[in-house]
């Protein structure tokens, strides 16, 4: 962590302001109970000390989250295959919820957590996020997503009831700027400027998506050397490509005859099924798709596509129970030419964006913080994304000992370490070197001593193994 941030030093206005921004990054890590700016200033030892440097930190020019976010992109490109020909990014958005009125970009949303019968409204704020996939080979493994980018997208206010036209013509026109589709389609433009700055021009990128982000707004604007994959509607209307004309008179047409909606496909009999193996779930599955190489919408123009068909998964929430199907999916590729392995394994890859939506709001707390100016709440829950995509680069990198579990967990080794395994495994380290305890004379006495009822020393086990 502590390399990884020493590369950030550039991206703030003084060393002096660097070094404070250093011990908010211990504090964001070791804090308990509410996420708060304050509560990261008691974690790292500063709540007797003038608080307000940490929040004159987040406003006006003092750092640059961009350039953060720029060191762990460059840091996760690095850690890959040399010879990849792919960059894998998923992009999606997000709620943080608040209370305070008075909060920057806090509007009434709806709960994407409320009932399908029932939509429900929540204030807060939205933001959209970019990550990144890190694997160790390109193929059926498993993949970590790491955050390179999280913009906060306000919505617009609309005029209240004595708003005149002009108020509301400008409404009109600024709304259309601030749809998530069309942000969405700006972060993507930006991501592939950024790498081709990296030196990557040879690499394409490929960005997954859901339904959302599958439109006109994002098709139409996606960049040289990006391939966009995404779901849609199993009603879409789809056709074929126009054959060539045999004169070269008149306008050349765009659509050929019209295909059969994505269901009915599904269920026809007359498009095989191909089996692809894939990482998902913790294991490789052999998944039943239908392929149409290429296709045309008319979101997309004259585009070609590759429809993808996704056979429901069975599977038994216990061993005893009866035998379930989960949804099927619809895809579009923009790459009619990629590999279907290598495309199927992209999109599994995206429910990665979804730990990462977890893991930031629910163990470090990302939206918590009592801010409310524009500059704090755009940046403080940038700065804890940016903190999160340290920690798990820096353990991709690092060779760790972890600590050992407790004796409920599985015998078996857990394939995946957590997000609460890797923060109390960093705060094991950093208090066992503040107090100076030998944490491998810990480790080794804990494993010895797993079959009696009692430790050693509770308190130091206690302290190591605080769950979030």
């Amino acid at each position: 962590m502590e390399s990884i941030f020493s590369e950030c030093q550039s991206c703030f206005k003084q060393i002096r302001t660097w070094k404070k921004a250093q011990k908010l990054v211990d504090g964001v890590l070791s804090c308990m109970g509410r996420r708060t700016v304050t509560g990261w200033l008691t974690a790292c030892g500063d709540q007797f000390k003038d608080w307000t440097y940490a929040y004159r930190l987040f406003r006006g020019e003092r750092m640059d989250i961009a350039g953060i976010f720029g060191v762990v992109r460059r840091k996760v490109i690095g850690l890959s295959d040399p010879a990849l020909r792919y960059v894998f990014a998923h992009m999606d958005d997000t709620l943080l919820r608040k209370r305070g009125k008075n909060v920057f970009a806090g509007r009434w949303m709806r709960d994407p957590l409320g009932p399908p019968f029932q939509a429900n409204l929540v204030w807060g704020q939205r933001f959209i996020q970019v990550s990144l996939s890190l694997f160790e080979k390109l193929g059926t493994v498993q993949a970590r997503a790491i955050p390179i980018d999280f913009h906060c997208c306000p919505s617009v206010k609309k005029p209240g009831k004595s708003g005149v036209e002009s108020d509301w013509e400008h409404y009109r026109e600024t709304q259309k700027k601030a749809k998530l589709s069309v942000i969405g389609a700006e972060r993507i433009k930006l991501l592939r400027d950024n790498l081709d700055q990296d030196g990557y021009k040879d690499r394409q990128l490929v960005v997954s998506v859901d339904g959302s982000y599958t439109n006109e707004a994002v098709l139409k604007r996606l960049p040289d050397r990006t391939a966009l994959i995404g779901r849609i509607r199993k009603d879409s209307s789809l056709y074929l490509p126009a054959e060539a004309a045999a004169t070269g008179k008149g306008r050349k047409k765009v659509y050929g005859d019209s295909l059969p909606t994505p269901e009915q496909i599904r269920q026809s009999n007359d498009y095989p099924w191909v089996s692809v193996k894939a990482w998902a779930a913790g294991k490789v599955h052999d998944f039943d798709l239908k392929v149409i190489p290429r296709v045309r919408w008319r979101k997309a123009g004259n585009k070609d596509l590759k429809l993808i068909i996704i056979r429901p998964v069975s599977y038994r929430k216990t061993t005893k129970s009866r035998l379930l199907y989960r949804e099927p999916a619809y895809l579009l590729c923009s790459d009619p030419e990629m590999d279907l392995a290598t495309l199927l394994q992209a999109y599994l890859w995206r429910w990665e964006i979804e730990v990462n939506f977890k893991d930031q709001k629910t163990i470090l707390g990302c939206g918590q913080a009592q801010v409310r100016n524009k500059d704090t709440c755009q940046k403080v829950p940038a700065f804890l994304t940016a903190v999160y995509s340290m920690l798990l680069v820096a353990s991709s990198i690092a060779k760790k000992q972890e600590l050992p579990r407790p004796k409920w967990y599985k015998t078996t080794k857990s394939i995946r370490t957590t997000t609460g395994d890797l923060i109390n495994l960093f705060r094991a380290i950093s208090w066992a070197d503040a107090s100076k305890i030998n944490f491998s004379d810990f480790v080794n006495i804990q494993k010895k001593l797993q079959a009696l009822k009692k430790s050693d020393n509770p308190t130091l086990a206690a302290a190591f193994h605080t769950r979030n």
